[in-house]
């Protein structure tokens, strides 16, 4: 296993690249976006999300960054990140397996609502064959909210432990979550989901960015550990400073894919809403 101090000169020159990358790619990130705070939030959820009106929450008449789902499923991933930070440190395990058991259910919960949904809009802009399939019920967006949250709690209760054993040299082999903790984080995601129902603009505006800060975090902690892996810097860390470059790195893969769909998705569309012609 090789550390950073194993490649001085290597590491003073990415040293300046990746930050200047970084910048560089949030410059233009920030060149193409729409202005306002909310249009910036908007071209982080165009990235990954249909965006479709119908189908998501408003603020004032505009609709939120992501789709109801998305917004309940990353808004529940990044409470799941903060909570776990504050709660389980540096603890490297995946749940107990009931806890497991729970989120494969939340798992198969989004799957379902999502796959409903998908065929309820199929039926609505390609009418034809496809009628004479039925819907399991008719979707909306109160399930959508929940079933993404479910996803959300199951995604940052696995990527949270996944982080920690790749970063650091000496692990805490205990579980992120326990039975207690988990409670604690599923309740506090489902009162959230309940304000947001509430439709007040105090609630639904820290959500809309909250929601897509998870959509960065969760990119930038996913090419962090790739950028680890490629580098050979897995379990070389001792202190959070220490973590400045490689995660420099991942923010910039995570602005740079985001830049790409974005570029690529408008160049098709012509739109930063949802795609034309479905609602």
């Amino acid at each position: 296993m090789q550390s950073q101090e194993n490649h001085p000169r290597f590491q003073r020159v990415l040293s300046w690249i990746v930050p200047l990358a970084a910048i560089a790619a949030l410059a233009a990130w920030f060149y193409i976006a729409p202005p306002g705070l909310l249009g910036k939030a908007d071209a982080i959820g165009y990235a990954i999300c249909h965006r479709i009106d119908e189908r998501s929450f408003q603020i004032l008449g505009r609709q939120l960054p992501l789709c109801a789902r998305c917004t309940g499923e990353f808004n529940a991933a990044a409470i799941a990140l903060i909570f776990q930070g504050f709660v389980s440190r540096r603890r490297s395990q995946l749940p107990k397996r009931g806890i497991i058991a729970l989120m494969v259910i939340f798992f198969l919960a989004f799957g379902v609502d999502g796959s409903n949904s998908y065929l309820y809009l199929l039926k609505q802009s390609s009418p034809g064959i496809l009628d004479s399939i039925p819907n399991l019920y008719i979707p909306n967006n109160i399930l959508r909210l929940f079933t993404g949250s479910g996803m959300g709690i199951a995604l940052g209760a696995v990527l949270y432990p996944v982080v920690q054993q790749t970063l650091w040299r000496q692990i805490d082999e205990r579980p992120a979550l326990e039975w207690k903790s988990f409670g604690i984080l599923t309740a506090i995601v489902l009162v959230v989901d309940l304000l947001v129902l509430t439709d007040s603009l105090v609630v639904l505006y820290p959500v809309a960015i909250l929601s897509v800060l998870g959509v960065l975090g969760l990119l930038t902690m996913v090419f962090t550990i790739l950028w680890m892996i490629i580098m050979r810097l897995e379990n070389s860390f001792e202190h959070w400073p220490q973590l400045w470059l490689s995660a420099s790195a991942g923010l910039t893969l995570a602005l740079l894919l985001i830049l790409g769909i974005d570029l690529l998705r408008y160049q098709v569309t012509g739109t930063w809403s949802g795609f034309p012609g479905i609602g």
